[in-house]
């Protein structure tokens, strides 16, 4: 009898059998094509059952487990988190950051809307005061990030240098989203959420910025090396940054914003490597998330040309295995579906008569970001 396809990642056979300690438990799926392919997966699969009966896979934290029967696609578990972080109230916010479903009216009065905003003088400076914090909140992240720190620590970190700066931290409530950044780490995607997990020697750990500043929001991440990195994982995180680069360099008046995915692609496939298709870029000033769409993959049917005074974001999302992604419970951590690593770099844009400028760059070392710092 087929029960699907095996969950041995690289393996396409049909599946017949299925793991009988998970059916035991009650784990839905945990299916496989034989035994010999069962042997090779058992140190991973291993863990789900550890965590149905109470543990995390993790000793440091096998004391907790908010989803038991969740089977997770990689070796990354969550981990408990600190409690939501406070905003002092001359902070100014956005419209959702005391809506008790943390939804934006002013964005939803425009979902659906292709059209693109053009920014004038004044909205433009708006946005390069914003980007500009934002940079330099994301920078003191960059200097935390190493082995054995929390990403619940980078979000203190985040959260109190956009305080120090007269900035909300724009995830924080964002359709209830619980921090004030988001750290995703190895095979997370994007929109991981912070917690007490320490940063391990070898993860990669991406950081999402956005700050919220006189009514503009400046958004960029980076992708770190925590520790002593494997060299096909640097290779991912390098090649990451490059399709965001190249995609950047086509970015001038009269440019289709169709033509950003098939950039990126052809520069990921060139290595080996797929583009996620969920989540793309966007623009932004005044609203967090708005028009125009920008996808990251190639023949995407993203409508509209760049123009003067167009501001958006490309943050591609760059992955070993597969495109596809899973969501855990928590409905904003995206993982890759098979496990593998998943690398992400981000800046905000803002086309100008001639080209662009980047409003997150780096203001030292020529914008390069921190791998190529000591180059």
């Amino acid at each position: 009898m087929s029960l699907g396809m095996c969950e041995t990642p690289g393996c396409k056979t049909m599946a017949s059998l299925q793991c009988p300690t998970c059916l035991k438990i009650g784990i839905q799926g945990s299916y496989f094509c034989t035994q010999d392919c069962f042997k090779r997966s058992w140190k991973t699969h291993k863990v789900i059952h550890q965590l149905a009966k109470g543990g995390s896979g993790d000793k440091s934290t096998n004391d907790y487990n908010p989803w038991p029967s969740y089977h997770y696609t990689g070796k990354l578990y969550p981990h408990k988190r600190e409690p939501r972080r406070k905003v002092p109230e001359h902070i100014k916010c956005p419209d959702y950051a005391t809506h008790p479903n943390g939804w934006s009216i002013s964005e939803q009065s425009v979902s659906g809307s292709a059209q693109v905003k053009v920014l004038d003088d004044e909205e433009k400076e708006g946005m390069r005061v914003a980007c500009k914090l934002g940079r330099e909140v994301l920078d003191e992240a960059a200097r935390a990030c190493d082995v054995g720190v929390t990403t619940a620590e980078l979000d203190r970190i985040v959260h109190e240098a956009c305080i120090e700066r007269d900035c909300y931290p724009s995830p924080l409530n964002y359709y209830q989203f619980p921090a004030s950044c988001c750290t995703s780490v190895n095979e997370v995607i994007c929109h991981g959420i912070p917690d007490t997990r320490p940063l391990e020697d070898g993860d990669i750990c991406n950081v999402d910025v956005t700050v919220y500043h006189n009514d503009f929001h400046g958004d960029l991440s980076e992708t770190f090396l925590v520790g002593n990195v494997k060299p096909e994982v640097r290779k991912l995180v390098e090649v990451t940054y490059e399709c965001l680069m190249k995609a950047i360099n086509i970015v001038r008046p009269g440019e289709k914003y169709r033509e950003i995915g098939n950039i990126i692609q052809k520069h990921a496939q060139a290595h080996g490597y797929s583009v996620v298709r969920s989540y793309c870029g966007h623009g932004i000033h005044r609203s967090f998330h708005t028009a125009p769409i920008v996808p990251h993959y190639a023949k995407n049917k993203a409508v509209g040309v760049m123009k003067p005074g167009h501001c958006f974001t490309i943050e591609p999302m760059i992955s070993q295995g597969t495109w596809r992604d899973e969501t855990w419970p928590d409905n904003w951590t995206a993982v890759t579906a098979d496990g593998q690593w998943s690398a992400q770099f981000e800046h905000t844009l803002l086309v100008t008569e001639t080209g662009c400028d980047i409003l997150t760059k780096r203001l030292t070392n020529d914008g390069k970001p921190w791998f190529m710092d000591k180059s």
